[in-house]
């Protein structure tokens, strides 16, 4: 029987599960898919832990908890999500260990309402780091302009960090950028480059849904319609291999230094009329990480095709795709201005579910 993930796998991609809960962790499950699905890492969102709380039977007993203690609803969002995390954590550390670092992480994000304040986003790094207090843990940063510098920042406290929400080339280039800066600002303060990791979250469906409705309305050609994530992505890996050579590369990679690999994010295929593994199948390249949710894992196990490297001999192609969108009148600059702006309010969205669900819950225990 063809083992589907471990194809995957072989081929350089590090399968991770965007999605993380109590359950997951008391039940098995995720030690399960570590075992027997090839998983080594897992993300989490704001929308996920929404997800997770408002099912709540397994956080009654800490908010009861937190509640006595007198905890106010940022409060026990915090505990109850590095909970979450630093557990999740202790199942990944024996994948940490064995890939040296690489893999076996579980990524905590920044409140998103600190999306636009880099001093903000800092602190909230550092303390989510101190606080979940795992060596495998990466903190998750989105990638907005104010972003960039607390990426720097947090990367030259020694701390690996998950970029998050990149859409575009051009913030992706940025991304790539703050990463060396705060690669060097941890060399400058005595770090060990080595055990400083990050990836840089660039997300793929999200570019069809948007190009894809512009097309629907603008009547262009329907025949471009869902090429533009997968291009886009392709173009994004030809960009990471530009990027990470050079001299100013190699001396940090002289000191121990990592490459920041690239993640393909929203790989959950929206269109019904789309293969439900193409966000898989034709990503796969070396030194990439894939994250899934739960259906996705288990299409790709179940279907996909794993025919090598999809990324390096498609570069061409992928342009040829971009020309012919811009051709027809798509612009790129506004699709992804706009993708941003909706990514970060999605989460800020999904934050605040978050919060009002705690609070009920910590309603429900004062009540009692």
């Amino acid at each position: 029987m063809t083992d589907r993930l471990k194809d995957l796998s072989d081929a350089g991609v590090s399968i991770w599960l965007d999605d993380l809960s109590r359950e997951l962790i008391s039940s098995g499950e995720l030690k399960r898919l570590i075992d027997e699905d090839h998983v080594v890492g897992v993300t989490t969102n704001p929308s996920i832990f929404a997800s997770a709380l408002a099912k709540g039977e397994k956080y009654t007993d800490q908010v009861r908890e937190l509640a006595g203690q007198g905890a106010d609803v940022d409060k026990t969002v915090f505990a109850l999500t590095t909970t979450d995390v630093r557990d999740a954590c202790d199942v990944l550390k024996p994948v940490f260990d064995a890939t040296n670092g690489v893999d076996g992480r579980v990524s905590i994000e920044v409140s998103p309402l600190m999306a636009h304040d880099t001093d903000a986003t800092f602190a909230s790094a550092k303390e989510l780091w101190a606080e979940v207090d795992r060596e495998n843990l990466l903190i998750k940063i989105p990638a907005t302009t104010e972003g960039g510098p607390a990426i720097s920042d947090t990367l030259g406290e020694g701390i690996s960090v998950n970029v998050t929400l990149i859409f575009g080339l051009e913030r992706y280039r940025s991304v790539m950028e703050a990463y060396v800066t705060g690669l060097e600002k941890a060399k400058a303060n005595g770090h060990d480059l080595s055990k400083i990791h990050s990836v840089a979250s660039f997300f793929v469906s999200r570019v069809d849904t948007e190009i894809d409705n512009r097309i629907e309305k603008s009547g262009a050609d329907t025949s471009l319609k869902g090429k533009a994530g997968v291009a886009n992505a392709r173009l994004a890996y030809q960009a990471y291999e530009e990027f990470f050579s050079g001299e100013r590369w190699e001396a940090l990679e002289a000191e121990g230094a990592r490459k920041q690999r690239p993640l393909w994010a929203s790989t959950g295929v929206k269109n019904p009329e789309y293969s439900d593994t193409m966000y898989v199948v034709d990503l796969v390249v070396e030194n990439t990480v894939n994250t899934m949710p739960g259906k996705t894992l288990e299409a790709t196990r179940d279907h996909a095709e794993v025919t090598g490297d999809r990324v390096r001999p498609f570069y061409d192609d992928a342009r040829q795709v971009m020309d012919a969108l811009a051709a027809a009148g798509v612009d790129y600059d506004d699709v992804i201005a706009t993708i941003e702006r909706e990514g970060v309010e999605k989460f800020e969205s999904a934050w605040n579910d978050l919060l009002k669900t705690v609070q009920g819950q910590l309603d429900g225990v004062a009540q009692a």
